[in-house]
């Protein structure tokens, strides 16, 4: 291949294995699109998969028809941005415009890393939550600034990396790398802890951040970013004090609560009653 080539046509050339490994090991997300019915006059193309890099816009591969690549490319934002995994679209349904295509169906498909939970503060709450994240299929990394607090013995598990933090800020950010896939739970055991870690949390767009306490704990935290230049737009995105309402009392229902609020905003739940219609 020519060094001339434009980039891309250089990223066209890589295979969609090899950038779905690149995308996973990035921490990134993308968009795989399959075509699984077309006009008798498209048939061929059957089974042909086109990929979106989220973050870079790049794609890699093809379904045969610029037209249809392009409107798959300019509806890839909206589809990530729905929390959807997987579905079945017909073209009509995002392209109408594309009448030759209106019938075909494509499989969209939501490729990320394992969601991540970095909890800050290996106390009740935090114990509880790690060991709760871990069996619910999240990578779990339990920060704390005291050693004996995240120790194997208390932490059998493997899926929970434990992280004994000579600095909050230097520990949070490494565990929170770009924020993609993650959320970050803080549930220190006081206000320069937490502060610390949340300031750290929101260099990034992690996915999820949520801060322990009562709202006036929660809002001294947040003035004093506020005060200190925090940026207004992440400021409102975190969520404190952390977790659904589900009137939790013990470390484990703190600790389910807030995993209910996790997984609600990671598959875009309401966090309501599912019988709620019944009573309306």
């Amino acid at each position: 291949m020519s060094s001339s080539e434009p980039p891309e046509n250089k990223v066209q050339s890589v295979s969609i294995p090899a950038t779905v490994s690149r995308i996973l090991q990035d921490g990134s997300i993308a968009l795989v699109a399959t075509l699984l019915e077309a006009a008798a006059n498209a048939s061929p193309n059957i089974g042909t998969k086109l990929l979106v890099d989220g973050s870079e816009g790049l794609t890699v591969g093809s379904l045969g028809s610029e037209a249809l690549d392009n409107a798959i490319v300019e509806y890839a934002a909206a589809f990530l941005e729905s929390k959807a995994e997987t579905r079945v679209f017909r073209v009509q349904e995002f392209a109408p415009a594309l009448t030759e295509w209106s019938e075909a169906q494509i499989l969209f498909e939501r490729i990320q890393p394992e969601p991540r939970l970095v909890i800050c503060g290996a106390g009740h709450v935090g114990a509880s939550l790690a060991k709760l994240a871990s069996l619910m299929g999240y990578r779990a990394t339990l920060i704390d600034d005291r050693a004996e607090f995240v120790t194997r013995e208390y932490f059998p598990d493997r899926r929970i990396e434990l992280v004994a933090a000579a600095s909050w800020s230097e520990a949070v950010q490494a565990a929170v790398g770009n924020g993609h896939g993650v959320a970050v739970a803080i549930v220190t055991r006081g206000h320069s802890e937490d502060e610390q870690c949340l300031r750290a949390a929101m260099r990034v767009d992690a996915d999820y951040v949520g801060l322990i306490g009562s709202k006036r704990r929660t809002n001294i935290v947040l003035q004093r970013l506020r005060e200190n230049g925090a940026d207004e737009g992440r400021l409102a995105r975190v969520r404190a004090p952390v977790g659904l309402d589900i009137g939790a009392v013990t470390p484990e229902e703190v600790a389910l609560a807030i995993m209910a609020e996790i997984v609600a905003v990671r598959r875009a739940g309401k966090g309501g009653s599912l019988s709620e219609w019944r009573r309306s």
